[in-house]
């Protein structure tokens, strides 16, 4: 069984879990926007919350690999504006979950990805969902969720 863990991470948080899943002997690929947020903290919660309250899909840097190819896929994404990022938007458009084993990863400040996860529950309702609060803050929490849910 092939599996991957597609992420994106604009803070770090999901290079974290990235890390943990590649342990695992999952191939990983981070998704890169063409137009990345701005560096600054404020403006980058801005603009990345807005696109976001939008469903604005970024246009993507090429994928090394074709997620489609896999029969596990593991999408992780941090929460801007209680939804998914920007470029998991764009992924999500790009690639078909139907037949596969899917699980999703929400990281995020505040831990509520409340309509993030009515959106995956509505459109993909046989995926996991995974919720972590800041993995690079709480290591050992994240390390501990992941290996119970697997």
């Amino acid at each position: 069984m092939k599996k991957i863990f597609i992420y994106y991470s604009h803070s770090g948080n999901g290079d974290l879990v990235a890390e943990f899943y590649k342990k695992k002997g999952y191939d990983v690929e981070k998704i890169i926007p063409s137009n990345p947020l701005p560096k600054n903290k404020f403006l980058s919660i801005l603009i990345g919350g807005y696109k976001a309250s939008v469903g604005y899909k970024d246009k993507l840097k090429k994928l090394s690999i074709d997620p489609n190819n896999y029969d596990e896929i593991i999408i992780g994404s941090p929460i801007w504006n209680s939804r998914l990022s920007s470029p998991i938007n764009s992924l999500l458009n790009k690639i078909q979950l139907a037949t596969k084993k899917t699980t999703f990863i929400l990281y995020s400040a505040s831990g509520k990805p409340n309509k993030a996860t009515e959106l995956l529950k509505k459109h993909y309702p046989k995926s996991r969902i995974i919720n972590l609060t800041e993995p690079k803050k709480y290591p050992q929490e994240f390390e501990d969720i992941l290996k119970k849910k697997g």
